[in-house]
């Protein structure tokens, strides 16, 4: 979806020498209104100097309303009438037509720590995860005109007076955490939580995934978010876990899997062990032993190798048939 969003090219003068103009304007008025009421003795003048006085007042409030500030990281949406007319972003004190709508926006980065939520991974375990989104507003056309913040914006209970920028960066907040939890719903669905079951050791994983799964996590986000002008800085998961109701029964599965693991390995290690043992025996003709005599060695070394217990050593005093 292209943007439309425009720079502002109407009249924007300086505010401070516009300060000044209608500083000096209304005290012209004031002015005007004193000399009138003591120096004309026409009464039809007089009337018609009071009228120009009114006037000019109503004209002097209404440029009032012309005068608007931006600070580093705002901007403002003209709207004239119901027409968009551009976005002014540069800084600083300004006058426009004060029949210009100017719509605050900050482009300020801002922080969403989502709350952990259950969703199921592609084996279908229940899990935890949760996510923090750096985001801010990037294109202010669809922010202020494509997406309704009146409807993005949460309930509001009592009578609580809400700045209306800050309503409204609120509803942007909501419309985020929506699609971000909707997002990472979706990730969390693609991938198994660790390598374990029918999961091979070289698929990704959201426990071993790293940034490759934020790397994806926050493609998704943008993609949702593109709609409503929001861009994401940065989408990373902070929180992953087993649901309560699991996590004991993978806990076990997890020490079983290691206990698993380990004997692997030393049972790896003791037949080496053997191997040398039997080839250094028959290299160096210490001594001939039958293949009676080296399945029991074997059996023997195996278990003093592999077990967890420390060897009960038995001397044998006889001959090597006792």
């Amino acid at each position: 979806m292209k943007t439309k969003e425009e720079n502002f090219v109407g009249v924007r003068l300086a505010g401070i020498p516009m300060l000044l103009v209608n500083l000096l304007f209304l005290i012209g008025i004031v002015v005007l209104f004193v000399w009138t009421m003591n120096h004309v003795e026409s009464s039809a003048l007089t009337v018609a100097l009071v009228i120009t006085c009114v006037v000019l007042l109503i004209i002097n409030t209404i440029f009032w309303g012309g005068f608007m500030q931006i600070e580093p990281n705002e901007a403002r949406v003209m709207i004239f009438f119901g027409e968009y007319e551009g976005t002014v972003k540069d800084n600083g004190y300004f006058w426009v037509n004060p029949f210009y709508t100017k719509k605050k926006l900050t482009l300020r980065a801002r922080n969403l720590d989502a709350e952990p939520i259950k969703v199921n991974d592609k084996s279908g375990n229940p899990v935890m995860i949760g996510l923090v989104v750096v985001w801010r507003v990037a294109d202010t056309y669809k922010a202020s005109f494509v997406v309704d913040n009146a409807s993005m914006a949460p309930a509001v209970t009592g009578a609580v007076m809400v700045d209306n920028v800050a309503q409204k960066m609120k509803a942007y907040e909501n419309f985020v955490k929506i699609q971000a939890d909707a997002a990472l719903r979706f990730v969390a669905g693609m991938y198994a939580y660790d390598h374990s079951g029918s999961v091979s050791d070289t698929e990704l994983t959201l426990r071993s995934g790293g940034e490759e799964i934020n790397s994806i996590l926050e493609t998704q986000i943008n993609e949702r978010l593109t709609i409503a002008g929001i861009e994401v800085v940065e989408a990373r998961i902070n929180y992953l876990a087993y649901a309560p109701e699991i996590a004991a029964v993978m806990l076990r599965r997890q020490q079983a899997d290691a206990i698993i693991a380990a004997r692997e390995k030393i049972v790896e290690g003791a037949v080496g062990m053997v191997r040398m043992a039997l080839k250094k025996l028959s290299d160096e003709q210490i001594i001939e032993l039958d293949e009676d005599k080296k399945a029991a060695m074997v059996s023997n070394l195996l278990v003093v190798l592999c077990s967890e217990e420390g060897a009960q050593p038995v001397l044998n005093a006889g001959t090597l048939h006792q």
